[in-house]
């Protein structure tokens, strides 16, 4: 990797938590942080042409490597010039491993020192043996900004020794994904593991401090089953007293918003999830006054919009909490779009609003605020 391609530069700190503001520099562009980084697990974030996820506000965009693996493959995005070309993302993308959609499989997973073997049962059934090599041969050809290493993500609850020996296999992943990658123009995070033993978090950070100069980490192996103080209970521990200050921390895979406000207050800087689209597929709407089923039928003569404190296109635009409850109910697609876009919207402003609050010293205000408010019923 070239290091000069991938700075992490921290512009304030609020003097009274841990929330840092920072700029991550990518060879597709400059990402502010603290970040909410939208999902495109198949080269699409579900429903939303790339303009319009631009015209959201989003900076950087994720993609999935095990899918994109499978289908259409990564030897045919290479070919049509690579995962920005292909995806009509211009922008900085980050693509995870796929190691979490692997083990999801279940009993169809194998695991061994050398690497992971599956049945690719969401697909076409075949046998598939991934090396921490393999992975990063296909994430190289994707032509990312950012992978990530292989890892196991242990779910919850889970036997520590489960645990322990997932941080053993990701540690020893990581290493050999360190020697593997060489393409220069990405940059490679290691991930984090250790489910909610703070201990086996700091085991695992240390190995890949000793592995090498990693320009990020991730956060990985929560908002796996557990409830969200028992996740805090770890997080706010490690982000906030163990991980290096100069490299941007991503906490994978959590997007409710009261958690991303509170994972700020720690320390982290970059967030995932497939929460805004996923559940505005389903008819859910994040808001000011906490989270919001469209469904209900206490919205059917609404003409008020999702949120009149929202700013986005959908909020803005004249569509009705009635238009949208009918749109859900009939199972019409826009309904799940105009959904998808407000929850996009709603997280990507909400981080530009912590961003502006570390930067003017007041964000333990901004949370206090945001905890006493309707908005915090999200979960």
């Amino acid at each position: 990797m070239d290091q000069s391609l991938f700075t992490y530069d921290i512009v304030a700190e609020d003097p009274k938590t841990h929330a840092r503001a920072g700029v991550l520099h990518t060879p597709h562009g400059d990402i502010p942080t603290p970040i909410f980084m939208p999902v495109g697990t198949k080269a699409t974030v579900k429903g939303l042409p790339t303009e319009t996820v631009r015209e959201l506000g989003a900076k950087i965009v994720l993609a999935n490597t095990y899918h994109l693996a499978m289908r259409p493959g990564a030897d045919l995005i290479e070919e049509m010039g690579g995962l920005h070309t292909f995806m009509n993302w211009h922008g900085p993308i980050l693509t995870d491993s796929g190691g979490f959609q692997v083990f999801s499989h279940g009993d169809a997973v194998k695991l061994s020192d050398e690497g992971v073997r599956f049945i690719a049962t969401d697909y076409d059934g075949s046998h598939i043996f991934w090396s921490p090599e393999d992975n990063m041969a296909i994430a190289q050809k994707l032509g990312s900004d950012i992978c990530m290493q292989l890892d196991q993500c242990p779910g919850y609850p889970a036997e520590r020794s489960y645990v322990e020996r997932a941080v053993e296999l990701s540690s020893m992943w990581a290493e050999r994904c360190y020697r593997a990658h060489t393409r220069p123009d990405q940059a490679l995070f290691g991930i984090v593991q250790g489910g909610m033993h703070l201990d086996l978090r700091l085991r695992s950070l240390a190995h890949l401090e000793s592995v090498g100069d990693f320009p990020g980490y991730g956060i990985g192996g929560y908002s796996v089953g557990e409830d969200h103080e028992t996740m805090f209970e770890t997080l706010e521990p490690l982000v906030s007293e163990y991980m290096p200050l100069t490299k941007p921390r991503y906490l994978m895979g959590v997007g409710n918003p009261t958690t991303l406000v509170r994972a700020v207050a720690a320390g982290v800087d970059m967030f995932d999830c497939v929460l805004p689209t996923r559940t505005g597929r389903m008819g859910t709407a994040f808001s000011s006054e906490g989270r919001l089923n469209l469904r209900n039928a206490r919205f059917a003569r609404d003409a008020g919009p999702i949120d009149a404190t929202c700013s986005c296109p959908v909020c803005t635009g004249g569509y009705s909490r009635s238009l949208i409850r009918h749109l859900v109910t009939q199972k019409e697609m826009l309904g799940g779009i105009l959904l998808s876009q407000h929850n996009i919207h709603f997280l990507l402003h909400l981080m530009q609003e912590a961003r502006a609050a570390i930067i003017e010293g007041r964000y333990a205000d901004f949370v206090s605020s945001w905890m006493s408010g309707e908005g915090a019923a999200d979960y």
